[in-house]
């Protein structure tokens, strides 16, 4: 074989590899841009969930991750249109306490919709923002049967039980657990601590005014701080290892990590320097402010009292109510929270419909 054969040969070899691997990136290109384009389209034509990133570490960090298909801005109008009081329409709640139902966040058509799902079972709380709800509730039932399991919708107002027995009469049953009810305040009365009902707290607020103390509002240069007092009150608690606890400091991270993004206010108190209590609230609607976390060292007399004073007057001064949430039953948080004097309770029911009810 002469020489120049030799060298076409392989000049051959080496444009065939070329050309395969051309071939190959092609192929590549092509797949990717496919499945791209399947993906856009899926995410584009079906009900959008908030995703998230947690890092397993001890600290139990949160991050909260934006995603293109998520709009916080019409979240927040949806939940604006229904004006509603209750703690479980803070965007802010629902995400830091997703874990504790196996809670998802979605939407359809106009309405903001929240779902837990306890043991694979589907529980819808009541939709914010504005449509037709009968095509919504046709949706939901069509979800739960899907998966073998009765249509449920939980925290139902007396109003909107009327609504439902208006749309499908009898065909379901209605629960309602007070451990569940949120505890609505005057504004005013936990500002001023007027009268004899509240003489008590004020004796409180003098012991603890003894003190050399400050506030001032939470910020990146507290939270830390606020973390620290937060975990050190939990390990404190000998064997405290039960679910909801554990889930309450990721919710706290939760808060903290994401505070601006999710309109927070927080305030912080502390004596000689030293964080001894924080709180994390935020407006729900139009006149309520909701309080979210509140933490304070036990030991100091009127720590807890000066928390909750001192937050409602500068970041609730400008709301009629104050919402302190739920007792979740629990015999000494229904003990402290009625110390306060509700102006009302705000009822929430269940309602599930019966298996052969047809939507």
């Amino acid at each position: 074989m002469s020489e120049l054969e030799i060298r076409r040969r392989q000049e051959y070899k080496e444009n065939r590899k070329k050309w395969a691997l051309i071939q190959l990136i092609a192929i590549v290109v092509l797949v990717a841009v496919a499945l791209s384009t399947f993906f856009l389209y899926t995410r584009l034509n079906q009900t959008q969930y908030v995703e998230y990133v947690e890092n397993s570490c001890v600290d139990y960090k949160v991050q909260y991750e934006e995603n293109e298909f998520f709009d916080k801005e019409w979240i927040d109008k949806s939940l604006k249109m229904s004006d509603f009081r209750g703690c479980e329409y803070s965007f802010a709640n629902n995400i830091a306490w997703r874990r504790l139902g196996n809670a998802k966040i979605s939407r359809f058509e106009d309405f903001y919709i929240c779902a837990s799902f306890l043991e694979e079972t589907p529980a819808f709380f009541f939709p914010a923002g504005k449509g037709d709800y009968r095509k919504l509730f046709h949706e939901f039932y069509e979800f739960s049967s899907s998966m073998d399991k009765p249509l449920i919708i939980q925290s139902v107002s007396r109003e909107n039980i009327e609504m439902f027995r208006e749309f499908y009469g009898d065909c379901f049953e209605i629960e309602s657990d007070e451990g569940g009810y949120d505890y609505i305040y005057n504004a005013d009365d936990l500002i001023n601590l007027s009268g004899k009902k509240y003489h008590s707290k004020r004796n409180h607020l003098a012991r603890f005014n003894e003190n050399n103390w400050s506030y001032e509002e939470i910020s990146d240069k507290n939270m830390d701080e606020c973390i620290e007092l937060s975990v050190n009150l939990y390990n404190d608690k000998m064997g405290y290892t039960n679910r909801s606890s554990v889930l309450e400091q990721l919710a706290i991270h939760t808060f903290f990590d994401n505070f601006d993004y999710l309109g927070l206010r927080g305030g912080v108190i502390r004596i000689d320097n030293k964080v001894v209590a924080f709180c994390i609230g935020e407006k729900i609607n139009s006149d309520t402010m909701c309080i979210h976390i509140e933490k304070a060292l036990p030991d100091i007399q009127g720590a807890y009292t000066a928390i909750n004073n001192e937050f409602a007057k500068r970041e609730a001064k400008d709301c009629r109510y104050i919402n302190r949430e739920e007792d979740l039953g629990i015999e000494g948080l229904r003990k402290a929270k009625k110390s306060y004097h509700p102006c009302f309770l705000l009822e929430k029911h269940k309602i599930t419909f019966n298996k052969e009810a047809k939507l």
